[in-house]
């Protein structure tokens, strides 16, 4: 079974930084996308950065401040998030499109638990 997990969450102040980590496990063919989704409350779940085949791409909120980087080797994709603002609280969740060796040719969306990130005035 395929398990993506978060860590790195917290509370810090405006303006400080935070690095959250996502390590998928289990038995995988290959992994494909990997990104970070955050959802604050009342609004909808929105992509902050990704990284594909074609690169890394950013949401305009956060060009500048966060970066995605990925260790293939660990199945590990992490977000360094730098300057960061009481507007990026959020419930930050891993995304992954996996191949398993059951279904090789087809990837598969998972996800997360998510962990907070809160950021105070």
């Amino acid at each position: 079974q395929v398990q993506l997990v978060e860590s790195g969450g917290g509370l810090v102040q405006a303006g400080g930084s935070l690095r959250l980590s996502c390590a998928a496990s289990g038995v995988i063919f290959s992994i494909n996308a990997m990104g970070w989704y955050r959802q604050a409350p009342g609004k909808q779940r929105e992509l902050v950065a990704a990284s594909t085949r074609g690169g890394m791409n950013y949401a305009d909120s956060v060009k500048g401040r966060f970066t995605i980087s990925r260790d293939n080797a660990k199945n590990t994709v992490y977000l360094q998030m730098n300057s960061l603002r009481p507007e990026d609280t959020a419930v930050y969740y891993c995304n992954a499109g996996i191949a398993t060796y059951s279904t090789p040719y087809n990837t598969n969306t998972y996800w997360g638990q998510g962990t907070q990130v809160t950021v105070s005035s």
